[in-house]
């Protein structure tokens, strides 16, 4: 597993107002930055999922990308300089809501100010540029990641040659619904208005909200195949559910999901200068294949030169990862292509 590095990228000014002061961002690499600082692939990871969804893991909670990234894969670690990093406001590392506030000396909490996705990926770009990274090939990443991708397409037009937006869309699903979360998350008796964490914490009700996002994302499905009996498959998934609930911030799924609320590339399509390609899950409940006849078109108006690859797939919305042998082929041939 690569070991991850905490990134100081000073104070960031917020798209809807304010700062940030004294930002973090956790990251790992794996490879070698070129000299000419132009060999790097940002990798960006799922909504509650963290930089280390390629070593697998906790880290991957929405399909670990261990088959798609490493030496003489894909995302070939020998040839080019990955780069992932946490997402600011996430839970795992960088600056977020249970981080130290500094005008008060306790977590943020719900007073986290409001994220948006250009400052997630405004965030990222203080990092490459801290690591010497003068542009990409790609910026290749699942679901929120592929949220990510899109906005680096749109903010940063002329900072990368590749797209590769995985199991996502141009805007936030409707089932993700921040109001909605924090209606179940209120509910615990330790809430305390989001101030909970001298409070005992949520952990209950952070373990329960996991169990129904693991199986809307297709993971009893995923588990059949060695877990034929439906009672060891529940104990999994609740298994799974406590590990990532323990790792994870009720907070964190709030910020993160209100930054998704003002996302919506499709007015901006036109400014995306690299070639995109788009991959989408057969059986994905969240974004389904019928997203292409919306966004291929959209691309082609905005001229945009792009492709749709459609994984084959009853694992839902962890197929990216999980059936990754099915479309390694496809990204290997449109990374070699740039």
């Amino acid at each position: 597993m690569a070991k991850t590095q905490i990134a100081q990228i000073g104070d960031l000014p917020l798209k809807l107002g304010g700062m940030l002061p004294k930002a973090e961002l956790a990251y790992v690499t794996y490879g070698k930055l070129a000299p000419d600082g132009k060999n790097a692939i940002l990798v960006t990871h799922g909504y509650t999922s963290s930089h280390l969804f390629i070593d697998g893991g906790a880290g991957a909670s929405e399909g670990s990308w261990g088959a798609l990234a490493g030496p003489g894969k894909p995302i070939d670690t020998d040839k080019y300089f990955v780069v992932s990093s946490n997402m600011l406001g996430s839970a795992h590392g960088s600056t977020a809501p249970r981080s130290i506030n500094p005008m008060t000396g306790k977590p943020y909490g719900p007073d986290f100010p409001t994220l948006t996705l250009p400052d997630i990926v405004g965030a990222q770009k203080r990092l490459l540029d801290q690591l010497g990274v003068k542009g990409l090939v790609a910026v290749v990443g699942p679901s929120y990641g592929g949220f990510q991708a899109f906005t680096w397409g749109v903010e940063y037009p002329g900072f990368m040659k590749g797209l590769v937006p995985v199991v996502t869309g141009m805007r936030r699903p409707h089932q993700a619904d921040p109001d909605a979360t924090l209606r179940k998350l209120s509910a615990d008796p330790n809430w305390n208005g989001g101030h909970y964490y001298d409070k005992g914490g949520i952990l209950p009700t952070m373990i329960r909200i996991r169990e129904d996002t693991l199986r809307s994302y297709g993971t009893d499905e995923e588990l059949k195949p060695r877990m034929p009996n439906k009672a060891d498959r529940d104990a999994e998934i609740t298994r799974q559910a406590r590990s990532w609930a323990e790792a994870f911030d009720g907070n964190s799924m709030l910020a993160l999901g209100r930054a998704m609320d003002s996302y919506d590339v499709s007015p901006d399509l036109k400014k995306i200068k690299a070639k995109v390609m788009f991959v989408i899950s057969r059986t994905d409940a969240y974004f389904p294949p019928s997203l292409k006849d919306e966004v291929m078109p959209a691309l082609k108006a905005a001229g945009v030169d792009g492709e749709y690859v459609e994984i084959d797939s009853e694992h839902g919305h962890l197929a990216s990862g999980t059936d990754a042998a099915k479309w390694a082929p496809a990204l290997d041939r449109f990374i070699k292509s740039l």
